[in-house]
């Protein structure tokens, strides 16, 4: 554990990753965490500060866990997942007196409210609308089309179905046809529906302080829900300082102080960028490590300094190296998905593991042979991670990796 700085914050995480943990434990700021009650034994014997709450219950004791930060001296809470943003919010908003930082975290989680929000702002998005049933569905898909000046026949332009709160490409659906609605469970709905954007998706990930983007990392998306590699491709960076811009809107729109966001865009083929939606907390497919692999800064400690209120501009930026000019090579990482019905054990295709451009991976042998048929787009069985100086062919790579078995 390294020393504490008394002079600076003292930071409440909320989430249990012990990635997070061993980061934050290593940065010189005090720190508690706050997880589920099914951690407080491993945190007990490691000597991690450690608060139980259930961040399921909302209800009347909702205020107790803000209190309590507060006589603990806390200065600020930090989210680490999509489930606990909220909860960072109304706890921020106690904690430093700004009764706004619930109403922006409730903006962050409700993805109809924020289109609508960024769309006030003046920031680009797609057609959409909220869906309370199957009939709501097949109405948009119908009213796109017809906008689209669609004949009897011709195929449907797609449109996309998002859980209003869920992280990534959780409850994620591509829907063509008015049959595919009725794959839809009910307990899914309410839902988001969203024209399809011909382009280009990547995401984003800005430390922001006192309103200010202090680095701003473009990960670059090879097949969504598959494999990401950071820094981008040389053409994706071409767009640095048009997506510079559009995060200083999101800046102004949402009124962002502090912290981290990690917002997703569309370039489309006639050069215009369309808004997708931001999150206030670490993407998936960890980023983080793989910003760490490239640039040798710890993206959880620059977390904690971004959202420390007793940071100082100085100390924020001597912490973060140059982006892409400061990254020693391009790490990427594939979440792999069985493609088989029925496996028997885990291989690693010699051609990737032999590849010199592998590092490791965190994939397990199958727990049982049936694999679940994925719904929307699922959740992958583990990692594999790669690491090397090209950025053509570390996009390549990752790419291949979708046509190999590592499940047999």
């Amino acid at each position: 554990m390294t020393d504490k700085n008394p002079d600076k914050g003292y930071v409440a995480i909320l989430g249990w990753s012990l990635n997070a943990i061993d980061a934050i434990d290593r940065f010189d700021r005090k720190y508690v965490v706050v997880a589920p009650e099914w951690a407080e034994d491993y945190a007990r014997e490691h000597d991690i500060p450690f608060i139980s709450w259930n961040f399921e219950r909302l209800n009347d004791r909702s205020m107790e866990i803000a209190e309590r930060l507060k006589e603990e001296g806390v200065d600020v809470a930090i989210p680490l997942f999509e489930e606990t943003v909220e909860w960072a919010g109304a706890i921020n908003a106690v904690l430093m007196e700004k009764p706004r930082l619930m109403g922006q975290a409730l903006l962050m989680r409700d993805k109809a409210l924020m289109k609508r929000r960024a769309q006030l702002g003046g920031i680009r998005v797609g057609i959409f609308e909220e869906a309370h049933d199957k009939g709501d569905v097949i109405r948009f898909l119908r009213r796109v089309n017809q906008a689209l000046l669609k004949l009897d026949g011709d195929p449907n332009d797609p449109i996309h179905l998002k859980a209003f709160d869920k992280a990534g490409c959780m409850g994620h659906r591509v829907i063509r046809t008015p049959d595919e609605v009725d794959t839809i469970p009910e307990d899914e709905f309410p839902v988001l529906m969203e024209s399809h954007l011909d382009g280009w998706e990547f995401a984003v990930e800005a430390w922001i302080h006192d309103r200010e983007i202090k680095f701003l990392n473009i990960s670059e998306y090879v097949t969504l829900g598959y494999s990401v590699f950071v820094p981008a491709s040389p053409e994706l960076e071409v767009w640095r300082e048009r997506i510079r811009e559009e995060i200083e809107k999101l800046i102004e729109t949402f009124d962002i102080d502090f912290g981290f966001i990690h917002p997703e865009y569309f370039v489309t083929s006639d050069g215009k960028m369309y808004f997708g939606e931001v999150a206030y907390r670490p993407p998936g497919f960890k980023v983080f490590e793989l910003l760490e692999r490239a640039y040798g800064f710890n993206a959880y400690q620059a977390m904690v300094l971004c959202f420390d209120p007793k940071s100082t501009k100085e100390e924020v930026d001597a912490f973060f190296p140059k982006e892409v000019v400061d990254a020693t090579g391009h790490a990427g990482c594939f979440g792999v998905y069985p493609r088989r019905r029925v496996v028997n054990s885990l291989e690693i295709p010699a051609e990737t593991e032999n590849h010199p451009y592998f590092e490791f991976h965190e994939l397990q042998a199958p727990m049982e042979n049936k694999v679940t048929k994925r719904t929307a787009f699922g959740t992958h069985w583990g990692l594999v991670y790669f690491f090397g100086d090209d950025p053509y062919k570390m996009r390549d790579l990752l790419k291949h990796q979708e046509d190999l078995d590592f499940y047999v």
